[in-house]
């Protein structure tokens, strides 16, 4: 039975009211504005009234792929909306867990390029380089609700030049959120399945409301790890408002919140992972056998602690053999707050104009329960933990102007920093039977801080470009970026610490973008283009330059020059209707490639050694192809050839050769990925299988080591209800299927870096077949 007016109109009222108090709470406290890029509800619904599952960018003079939120629904649900994308052309997605959101493994690449180097934005507002250390930015798992995203864009060369980033060199993922629907109504979904896994969504939005709507979500998962013991748990809350306060101005704002806590797989290495198999893990449900474990390798001389004379001996229990086998626990905290606005104008007919403003505060920690460290009791095990402190606020200015056969743009982007990171000790008692504390719990009164710094980055860029539209066929876009980024690091007193600081920047005023795009008739095209970009430095004690010794940077301080790319690109799109799709190749030439090489186990906790390794050039090919032969069918598929060289050996300062590395292949840079997906939908039965092919992949520079390429396979099954009560309809049972055939295989490569040669501790196997089932009402 419908609701009644006015028990429809007190809900709206009520939503209303408390998203728009919300809002400007939020705001005043943290004295910034709220918002979102006006772009994405344009981008959102113009997905949903689009029948095509992919859409291969028409009338983009590079190469462009989208995908909706429908795509997102065929996934697991609450998955990393990566998982969606990886069927398109040139995108590797990894992760050790089914849902693709285990931030210590996720991996996405593009053209070869790693995550650090490309560019993430969610509705025009700059996520960082989504970087596991959380120094300039948070993953988009924390920074949206993957239920609410309405539009994900991959452009695999390269963004739009005024695309808020200063890391994309090899390409650029923009999220953008659904819009808020136009009735009142109720959406959500309950998801149980294997790992004793429990997730549920839920979201309520106002409709249209004389010109304003909104909504408000939540989430909440929670899961056991697939192998060994520790929970998975996060909690969001995602609120959005649009209004057009006049028929010339129109404002939106949204205010996302995340808290996960999330436990830690243990890192392998291909001797572990023959010795000890895939499903060993860390022993956090063994304190007593961790203390064993600390002490053989205290008296063996393993860890360098020294301790007291017990009878522990120097003998491993079985089957461990070394201490890096399995540690007692790690995790990782994040706790975000994200926030923005946008206020956009029409000045004329030809004239409009916009104005964001953003605002991110994060605070996070990283667990590792170390035998490389005594407590003060005596115990030869501590809690060490990486903190980390994020402030970071933003303004986004455009403006375009049609000016007959040309359109003018122009985009200002400044962002202001603030980062905080340190590394602590922890007391973990003096108990052999019970640890004094949990690897989840955010921890106070260190006994040790071995550094504690504070970092600035000060980022402006500008763009302006033009499109001339030359014929109705025939459109010319040109234009250039300018980029000056200035980084700071100090000591917060009394802790000097060991790493690098002081100053350095980035600076090019002049980066161009050139394009060109012919229209062929029946929706056929042609396009090429030209894009030089820059990826700054990054202030951290973990990443970037002031990752390395003061040592260290004050002799390669002189060396380092800002990574930079010239990607050359074009292809051809082609189809209307049944059958369509792109063929494309690039080129691209990268200088001054920075490798950050880790100095013994990753838990040791090491300063990096930082190399300008010079060029690398990526070579490739992609192909998609989209067919639907019917109406409720279609097939998806995709191909990419990538052969991605260093083109330089490592020099050091006086120019000797100190690693051959010339000609190899790039780590984690597989040379073919291949994807083919099946997906049914007539109204009320609906299914999806997707097969994903990617050939071997190199862990090392030097590629003496390397992991065997897998085929994975997932699917989805549902039945969706129809009923004539609005309340009722589209009420939906599914059944989801990841690694379908359970094969055994490496997904994370890198977790620990990469090395120069040898077997390294970086490895970290997939998940096995798991499945769930979820009860799902849609609007």
């Amino acid at each position: 039975m419908r609701a009644s007016t006015s028990l429809a109109h007190t809900i709206r009222l009520a939503l209303l009211a408390g998203t728009a108090f919300a809002v400007p709470a939020v705001a005043a406290a943290q004295a910034v504005p709220i918002v979102t890029a006006a772009a994405a509800v344009d981008a959102a619904e113009a997905a949903t009234e689009d029948t095509e599952i992919v859409v291969y960018g028409k009338g983009e003079v590079r190469q462009v792929t989208e995908i909706k939120a429908d795509d997102i629904k065929l996934t697991v649900p609450g998955g990393s909306p990566f998982v969606a994308i990886q069927k398109l052309p040139g995108v590797n997605f990894q992760s050790a867990d089914p849902f693709g959101v285990y931030e210590w493994s996720t991996r996405i690449t593009l053209r070869g390029f790693n995550q650090n180097q490309l560019g993430f934005t969610l509705d025009g507002v700059p996520l960082g380089d989504m970087s596991y250390g959380n120094t300039n930015g948070l993953h988009i798992s924390r920074a949206i609700i993957a239920d609410n995203i309405g539009v994900t864009r991959v452009s695999q060369g390269a963004g739009a030049l005024g695309t808020a980033s200063t890391s994309n060199l090899g390409g650029t993922i923009e999220f953008f959120s659904r819009a808020p629907q136009q009735e009142l109504g109720i959406a959500g979904n309950a998801t149980y399945g294997d790992s004793n896994t429990f997730r549920i969504y839920g979201t309520l939005d106002t409709g249209d409301l004389g010109g304003v709507s909104a909504y408000i979500s939540g989430a909440h998962i929670s899961a056991d790890k697939w192998k060994g013991f520790g929970p998975q748990r996060s909690t969001q809350i995602n609120a959005k408002i649009a209004t057009d306060a006049s028929a010339s101005t129109r404002f939106s704002a949204f205010l996302n919140f995340s808290d996960r806590k999330e436990s830690d797989y243990q890192d392998f290495n291909q001797e572990m992972l023959g010795r000890l198999g895939p499903f060993f893990d860390n022993i956090a449900n063994d304190w007593p056998t961790a203390v064993r474990i600390a002490f053989v390798g205290a008296n063996r001389g393993d860890t360098g602690v020294v301790v007291a004379p017990n009878s522990f001996g120097t003998t491993y229990p079985a089957p461990i053999r070394f201490v890096d086998d399995a540690y007692y626990d790690a995790a990782g905290l994040r706790r975000d707050w994200l926030a923005g606005g946008r206020v956009e104008h029409d000045f004329t007919d030809t004239v409009k104009g916009g104005i964001q403003a953003y605002y991110h505060s994060n605070k996070g920690q990283g667990s590792w329960i170390t035998p490389y460290r005594a407590s003060p009791g005596g115990l030869p095990l501590s809690f060490r933990t990486t903190e980390y402190e994020i402030a970071r606020i933003g303004v986004i200015g455009d403006l375009t102007a049609e000016l007959g056969s040309n359109t003018l743009r122009l985009n200002v982007w400044y962002e202001n920093n603030d980062f905080e990171q340190a590394r602590r000790f922890y007391d973990m008692g003096t108990s052999q039977t019970v640890p004094l504390t949990s690897a989840l719990t955010y921890q106070s009164n260190p006994f040790f801080t071995q550094w504690n710094n504070d970092y600035n980055t000060r980022t402006f860029q500008f763009a302006v470009q033009d499109q001339w539209n030359v014929s109705d066929d025939f459109t010319i876009t040109a234009g250039f970026k300018g980029q000056s980024v200035k980084l700071r690091a100090e000591a917060i007193n009394p802790v000097p610490g060991p790493l690098a600081l002081g100053r350095i920047k980035a600076e090019d005023l002049f980066l161009p973008q050139l394009g060109l795009l012919y229209k062929l008739g029946g929706g056929n095209e042609l396009f090429a283009s030209f894009t030089q970009n820059q990826r700054a430095f990054t202030a951290a004690a973990t990443t970037g330059p002031f990752a390395t010794s003061a040592a260290g940077f004050g002799v390669i301080a002189s060396q380092l020059r800002p990574e930079k790319t010239n990607t050359f690109e074009g292809g051809f799109r082609f189809g209307e209707g049944k059958v369509n799709g792109v063929i494309a190749a690039y080129l691209v030439n990268f200088s001054n490639r920075l490798l950050s090489i880790p100095q013994g186990p990753g838990i040791v906790g090491n300063a990096s050694l930082l190399s300008n390794v010079g060029d690398v050039r990526s070579l490739g090919v992609e192909i998609g192809l989209q067919w639907q032969p019917v109406k409720a069918f279609t097939v998806t598929a995709s191909y990419a050839y990538n052969e991605n060289t260093y083109r330089d050996d490592v020099r050091n300062a006086a120019g000797a050769i100190v690693q051959a590395i010339r000609g190899r292949t790039v780590v984690d840079s597989p040379r073919s990925i291949a994807n083919l997906e099946l997906a049914y939908d007539d109204g009320a039965f609906y299914g999806r299988a997707n097969a994903n092919a990617m050939s071997g992949r190199f862990f090392t520079f030097s590629n003496d080591r390397e992991v065997s390429g897998r085929v994975v396979v997932d699917g989805k099954l549902g039945y969706r209800f129809t009923s004539d009560n609005r309340w009722l309809n589209n009420l939906a049972i599914e059944a989801t299927v990841t690694n379908l055939f359970d094969r055994r295989y490496v997904a994370t490569i890198g977790s620990n870096g990469f090395g120069f040669s040898g077997d390294n501790q970086t490895l970290l196997p997939a998940a096995p077949r798991q499945f769930f089932v979820t009860l799902r009402k849609d609007f």
